[in-house]
């Protein structure tokens, strides 16, 4: 795939970049080594004072930065400008708590192990690659790149080649900010290229979001480097509305758990598993929200969804629902390729999916749903479980025995109850299964990328 910004609205490539050459990238690997040994020496207080600049940078860069976003990758763009402001927060929530996160932990009584103190520190480990995906091109990064860098590591980014231009601003807001020159740099190169970077020996993690293919081979590289990965994956998430809930609240929120982002998020609701006593009433009111979203230009304050962002993401989508449309699934709403520019996919609802269709087993990245009649909250966990991802999950209920239940019972990295699955600074965030290793955000995402280091003294 060439480096370019390629519009999804109109379908028509608006700038190409020229790729980084290998003297480059060693020249940038050189810097974010050299970088390391300087960051390290800092105090938490001074990565603070940088890393708050960074956040007033993008706060007063977020009009531009919103419309990059949309216009490389078709996000609508009153949700890319609340990206750019996340983004603010969650650098601050690590400038906040880092210190407070990494901070010494004395063993209660040394005297137990010989000692007359003894204790764990964590201490950055170098240069860690992350490969980072289109979606959300700015959160993706600066929730791996906040901790990471407040640790006193520094950071390597590839990221997904058709959003360049975040790419470019994200090499350089933390030298702006104040780091020192390397600190975060950005690689201008293709998926072919991350192998070689992975195994210079200055780089010694990497963190991947992305699919599960691409998550397979780069822990299969680091592996055979002996080098940590976190990966965030896939995910088909499960919204379970049980015969107690409410209805109609959940329906409402239902229609955005699974179209926010044009649908394009791994943890967007993705299959509806619906109590047989609601199913008629929540089926109703989740297909007409659907319906109603409005669909087109993403510069437009007023559009829900945008186009797909990659005429071939669109292609799968299309593919997907024709295959289960001929193995017998009904079509609520949608199921259509617009006759319009772009790489548009009509907001879909899609019921009677069986096992024998891809849907069922099959992450959709993009607006399409499948909804499910289950009997009981045993049916109901088993086609939530009935994946090979684990990513996060939504309950609704109102009882709470059951609320207990399902968090006990779901094979996930995430249980939201009477809400949609979102992502926050102060929560850990992260799969099981396909869905991925490792953990991002709060103090868990910090401590990923340290040396847990035992210290013992006579």
């Amino acid at each position: 795939m060439a480096i370019a910004t390629i519009n999804p609205f109109t379908g028509r490539t608006e700038q190409e970049f020229e790729p980084h050459d290998e003297t480059e990238v060693d020249r940038r690997i050189a810097e974010a080594h050299a970088a390391f040994g300087a960051l390290r020496a800092t105090t938490f207080a001074q990565r603070a004072e940088w890393m708050r600049a960074a956040a007033r940078l993008l706060e007063a860069d977020a009009p531009q930065l919103a419309r990059i976003i949309t216009i490389e990758m078709g996000r609508p763009i009153k949700a890319a400008r609340a990206e750019v402001l996340k983004c603010a927060k969650g650098l601050r929530y690590y400038a906040d708590h880092a210190e407070e996160f990494l901070a010494p932990q004395p063993l209660a009584d040394p005297s137990a192990v010989g000692a007359s103190s003894a204790g764990t520190r964590y201490a950055p480990i170098g240069v860690v690659l992350a490969v980072m995906p289109w979606n959300y091109p700015l959160w993706q990064v600066l929730r791996f790149a906040g901790p990471a860098l407040m640790a006193g590591n520094t950071g390597l980014l590839k990221h997904a080649s058709n959003v360049p231009q975040a790419a470019l601003y994200l090499g350089t807001l933390f030298e702006r900010a104040g780091f020192p020159v390397g600190a975060f740099h950005t690689l201008l190169i293709p998926a072919a290229d991350v192998e070689r970077v992975l195994r210079d020996p200055r780089v010694k993690a990497a963190t991947l979001t992305g699919s599960e293919p691409a998550g397979r081979s780069l822990a299969a590289i680091a592996g055979s480097e002996v080098k940590h990965v976190v990966l965030e994956l896939g995910g088909s998430d499960p919204f379970v509305v049980m015969a107690s809930a409410d209805v109609a609240r959940a329906a409402s929120v239902a229609v955005t758990a699974r179209n926010q982002n044009n649908g394009q998020s791994c943890i967007a609701a993705k299959r509806f598993i619906v109590h047989t006593d609601v199913y008629d009433e929540f089926t109703r009111l989740f297909t007409a929200g659907v319906a109603a979203l409005a669909v087109g230009d993403p510069l437009e304050e007023t559009t829900d969804v945008g186009p797909v962002a990659t005429e071939s993401g669109r292609d799968e989508l299309e593919g997907q629902v024709a295959d289960a449309v001929a193995k017998g699934a009904t079509v609520l709403t949608g199921g259509v390729v617009p006759d319009r520019d772009g790489w548009f996919y009509e907001p879909t609802v899609l019921a009677d999916v069986t096992p024998g269709m891809r849907l069922f087993l099959e992450e959709a990245f993009g607006p399409v749903a499948t909804v499910y009649r289950v009997g009981d909250r045993e049916e109901a966990a088993r086609i939530a479980n009935g994946t090979t991802f684990g990513l996060s999950s939504s309950v609704w209920t109102t009882d709470a025995e059951e609320e207990d239940w399902f968090v006990r019972n779901l094979d996930v990295g995430a249980v939201f109850v009477n809400g949609m699955t979102a992502s926050y600074p102060e929560l850990p965030f992260g799969g099981v299964k396909d869905s991925g290793v490792g953990r991002e955000l709060a103090a868990a995402g910090i401590r990923e990328f340290c040396n847990l280091q035992t210290v013992w003294k006579a």
